[in-house]
């Protein structure tokens, strides 16, 4: 990777040359440290294009050092994806400058973006704006329960729409819409058409996509990247992991 080139930039280009990235979540504190890293090293060698760390609770405290030890294995991005303040680390490449805009908490939406912001800054870690939303996904998950919000009605599509105009209208690089780890229910295709077809921003689309058949589903609605995680910590495999790659990257040759 060029390293006159942003993160975000970097991603832009994936999204162009496949037809859509794939992303791979890594929570902390679902594996010991070490199947952690070689989890990594798996997602690399099999297609995945960058890879997010974090998750909404941390139980451990070497979050910093696990980055690190990420880090030094792999050549794609490493991206934290921050559930709290405690889930900033030098060592990433960027981080998603999330802004939980489905909620009315003040919290989320700007009280820990503040506190934050001077963090990322003196560290020299490239922040990625990126408006959160959660939808509904058949049970409560700890994203909703930690952030004491509601998530999006997965049939009112407008909502989700009326949410995402104003993620881009407020100047934020990506969107996201998020069914919650280990979701009954994925983001409903329509959702994701609805607002592909409204907005100009890249669309994340990640929770309970279990299946490579889903993800290229997610893809051709109109979703930019697509992540998986509880899936992988299920199932050990490489195979699996190679197939959603393979669903996702639907333009390369």
């Amino acid at each position: 990777m060029d390293s006159r080139v942003t993160i975000f930039e970097n991603l832009i280009s994936v999204k162009q040359q496949k037809g859509a990235g794939y992303l791979i979540l890594i929570d902390p504190d679902k594996q010991s440290p070490e199947k952690t890293v070689q989890r990594a090293i798996d997602s690399e060698q099999n297609g995945a294009d960058a890879l997010l760390i974090g998750g909404s609770l941390l139980f451990s405290t070497q979050f910093d050092h696990l980055v690190s030890k990420v880090k030094e294995k792999l050549k794609i991005p490493v991206i934290v994806f921050p559930g709290s303040l405690r889930q900033i680390s030098s060592y990433a490449d960027a981080i998603l400058f999330l802004v939980l805009i489905s909620g009315r908490n003040p919290n989320n939406l700007i009280g820990e973006q503040v506190l934050a912001a001077p963090i990322i800054k003196a560290l020299g870690i490239e922040p990625i704006s990126t408006g959160y939303m959660l939808v509904e996904s058949g049970r409560a998950t700890a994203a909703e329960y930690m952030s004491n919000t509601r998530p999006i009605p997965r049939h009112k599509p407008e909502i989700a729409i009326a949410h995402t105009l104003a993620a881009e209208y407020m100047g934020m690089k990506l969107a996201y819409l998020e069914a919650g780890s280990g979701a009954d229910l994925t983001v409903p295709n329509e959702m994701i058409y609805a607002v592909a077809k409204n907005v100009t921003i890249p669309l994340i689309v990640g929770g309970g996509i279990k299946k490579p058949e889903e993800a290229y589903e997610k893809v051709k609605a109109g979703a930019s990247f697509l992540v998986t995680g509880n899936v992988l910590e299920e199932k050990s495999d490489f195979g699996l992991i190679r197939a959603f790659a393979q669903a996702i990257h639907h333009l390369e040759k």
